[in-house]
């Protein structure tokens, strides 16, 4: 398969947050009494915020409300927020801005493809908006991961077939998501969290350019 684009998910691809996520959850559900720890945040990666919550909530001692459900998210959300004024371009992942450059050398185009809301926020402070050619995020789908919305509409304003992109990810919930959207996945991380991917390397700089294009 020759590739004409690359979609990159954001966190735990480019940038990982998965630290700010967790000590914003642990701060909110500290507050209400509910248990949270490392291995629920890890649940949490690449799906939606009602669906995050859901998963959070699992181990409260009361039922909430929909109008405290709300309440909670965003709570959660203005702590990760001002969390994430934090970040600048050294927080990328090791070989993340390496690889997005070469592929535009090579006139590959680039994409994100995320399902954060914050995902123009994070590209901003990151310094990476002139080296893609699209992003879509949270904001701009009704669907999240695993759903293949978000992939699809990235490939429809890159100009390109599914078959021509080649997906970026490191949660099972977006390898689903690419998949369903007819797309050929890089899995980012340890192989045992990423079961049923081919290809898989612990970041960006621990893969060639040629060897990302490579994979099927």
């Amino acid at each position: 398969m020759v590739f004409r684009g690359v979609i990159f998910d954001l966190d735990g691809v480019l940038v990982k947050t998965d630290e700010l996520h967790f000590q914003s959850w642990q701060r909110v559900t500290g507050e209400e009494g509910i248990y949270f720890d490392y291995a629920i945040n890890d649940r949490l990666r690449g799906i939606s915020r009602p669906d995050s919550l859901r998963i959070v909530l699992e181990r409260a001692p009361r039922l909430y409300t929909p109008h405290e459900q709300a309440a909670l998210l965003d709570r959660k959300q203005s702590i990760f927020r001002q969390l994430l004024e934090t970040l600048t371009p050294a927080d990328l992942l090791p070989g993340a801005l390496e690889t997005v450059v070469e592929l535009r050398r090579r006139g590959l185009k680039t994409a994100v493809g995320s399902s954060s809301k914050n995902t123009a926020f994070i590209i901003a402070r990151l310094g990476l908006g002139r080296h893609f050619d699209a992003v879509v995020d949270g904001n701009d789908i009704t669907r999240s991961k695993p759903d293949p919305e978000v992939f699809l509409l990235t490939a429809q304003r890159l100009g390109l077939e599914p078959a021509e992109c080649l997906v970026v990810e490191d949660a099972l919930a977006g390898v689903e998501s690419a998949r369903r959207a007819g797309m050929a996945v890089f899995g980012i991380g340890p192989p045992e969290k990423l079961p049923g991917v081919a290809r898989v390397a612990p970041d960006l700089a621990h893969v060639t350019v040629d060897q990302l294009l490579g994979a099927v």
